[in-house]
Order: C-alpha cells, then structure tokens, then sequence
C-alpha cells in the first residue's frame, strides 16, 4: 500500500497548504489570508468538515499530537484490513481445495461402484 495514503494531511487539499492551515487553527493568519483560507474552504466540503473538527479541539498545540494520532489510528486500521483481506483469501483458497477433494473422493466412489456392478453383473 503506497506510504502517502497513511497521512492524512499530507497531499490532502493542493489548494490550501498544510502549515497555511494549521496556522489558520491558531489563530495566527493575517485577516486576508484568513478570508483566502475561509474562502477556499468553502469551495472544499472535506476540509471544510476536518477544520470543524479539529477546531473543537481546545488547545490548539495539541493539534498536530491529535494529528498524529489520526495517523497511527489510520494505518493501523489499513494494516488490520489488509490482513483481513489476506486471511480471507487464504480461506477462499483453502475452501476451494476441499471442494475439489470432496469431488474427486465422490468421482473416485461413483467409479468404483460403476466398476463393482459390472463386475457383479458381467
């Protein structure tokens, strides 16, 4: 799995920078950039919902520890999926290999069966 997926905010918006929007979350933009910010949130539903979210967050330091946790979250619940999907193809696989083991046993039955009763009629 391509390493960028597991951060969140890296590569996420190209049109807002991510210390641009960090500092927008502290409190530390000018009123123009700001209103640049405001403005180009309002055209992006995703980030727009993500600065609502973090903007609950109280001490905003804590921002990029939160951050970071949303990373960690992130891949570890990519790394459990992945190996679900791994697990369940190895079942699928093995599943599949019964079934061709119970046909060839019944194969293997209905031969000798055909094979006793020519033999106990011919």
């Amino acid at each position: 799995m391509n390493k960028d997926l597991l951060n969140i905010l890296l590569n996420s918006n190209k049109d807002i920078d991510n210390q641009q929007l960090m500092d927008y979350l502290a409190g530390k933009l000018s009123e123009e950039e700001k209103h640049a910010v405001e403005m180009q949130l309002a055209e992006n539903d995703f980030m727009s919902d993500a600065v609502e979210g973090l903007e609950i967050v109280k001490n905003k330091r804590d921002i990029n520890v939160f951050v970071d946790q949303l990373n960690r979250d992130l891949h570890k619940k990519l790394f459990r999926k992945s190996k679900r999907q791994r697990r369940k193809a190895i079942q699928q696989r093995w599943t599949f290999a019964a079934i061709i083991l119970i046909l060839a046993l019944l194969l293997a039955a209905w031969l000798m069966i055909v094979k006793y009763q020519h033999l106990r009629h011919g």
